[in-house]
């Protein structure tokens, strides 16, 4: 293992030796309108942040990259977290680059934070592996494991970094501020790395679109979306999601990608009804950094049909 890793434990290791089933949690109160729960903490166990490589998660995001690279999401409400940290390492293994947790708007805090204590268990034994294989590779496993959540109420400790994102295009202040205004005290403690995220949901914009009550960027809104990454800009984001929704029956129209892709100074990712490499490489000649594939990771009968598949689209992304 790397000198930086044992000079620091890291959250993979701190998590991996405490059964699931054990794992204490403590809720802090905090001022709130409804009873929804908030956030679970770890008040017993380390939970300084993971060093993923050298430097920080928002480094790597946004280091230059020939090509675009690739993200799997990984939707907590949709499997065991033992069967998700199967489908995280099955997409590393074929090249993907990060791994968002998050999606569904009311998955419980427990099932987020189990599935992000998965696979940080999957990926540091697969270091620990490639450690002791002299012709391992322990960068292929040095993957950042990010938070994507549906809300204040969906963070975890055991998350590398998170994307700390206003929904730019919503028109209810809970999705511009209020949600990220109740969990800021909560990742200062946990410790997890912000990613500051300006987040535009494009037609047909599917669930995500209904509930953050989002003015749809139509196709031909392309002076809309480059006002957009020029805001998101000024304010000083360093990431801009163009998001179609999951599940989306089209994509992000490229020339929408191409117009945000024109603002300098931000990375761009792109996800949402990306199910095909010809539909990944053309958001991907259009500007887009990253891509995010998550649905096509549910549908997959078996792990050898999401290889297959994520192969495919990891490769559109280079190609």
């Amino acid at each position: 293992m790397r000198v930086h890793e044992r000079q620091q434990a890291s959250k993979r290791t701190a998590f991996a030796h405490v059964p699931a089933s054990k794992r204490p949690f403590e809720k802090t109160p905090l001022p709130r309108r409804s009873a929804q729960a908030l956030c679970p903490f770890l008040n017993d166990l380390a939970t300084s942040r993971m060093n993923v490589g050298e430097g920080s998660v928002l480094s790597k995001v946004c280091k230059p990259h020939k090509g675009a690279r690739h993200i799997t999401l990984i939707d907590p409400a949709k499997q065991s977290p033992d069967v998700a940290a199967q489908r995280a390492m099955v997409a590393v293994e074929c090249g993907t680059a990060m791994i968002f947790v998050g999606g569904s708007t009311d998955t419980p805090d427990t099932v987020v934070h189990a599935t992000c204590v998965a696979i940080q268990e999957a990926l540091e034994l697969r270091i620990f592996a490639a450690s002791q294989d002299p012709e391992g590779d322990e960068e292929r496993w040095d993957i950042p494991v990010v938070l994507f959540p549906g809300g204040a109420h969906a963070l975890s400790p055991a998350a590398d970094a998170i994307t700390f994102m206003m929904l730019m295009n919503s028109t209810k202040r809970e999705f511009l501020v209020g949600e990220q205004v109740r969990g800021a005290p909560h990742l200062e403690r946990f410790g997890v790395e912000a990613l500051p995220t300006g987040y535009v949901v494009c037609a047909p914009g599917g669930r995500v679109g209904e509930v953050g009550a989002a003015e749809l960027l139509q196709p031909e809104d392309t002076e809309l979306a480059r006002s957009y990454a020029l805001c998101a800009n000024m304010f000083g984001f360093s990431l801009l999601y163009l998001e179609a929704g999951s599940g989306a029956s089209e994509p992000v129209n490229p020339n929408l990608i191409r117009a945000v892709a024109d603002v300098e100074g931000l990375t761009l990712l792109v996800g949402g009804g990306l199910r095909t490499p010809e539909a990944v490489r053309a958001a991907v000649d259009a500007g887009a950094n990253w891509i995010v594939t998550g649905t096509v990771t549910e549908d997959a009968g078996s792990m050898d049909e999401l290889s297959e598949r994520l192969t495919s689209l990891v490769g559109a992304c280079t190609n």
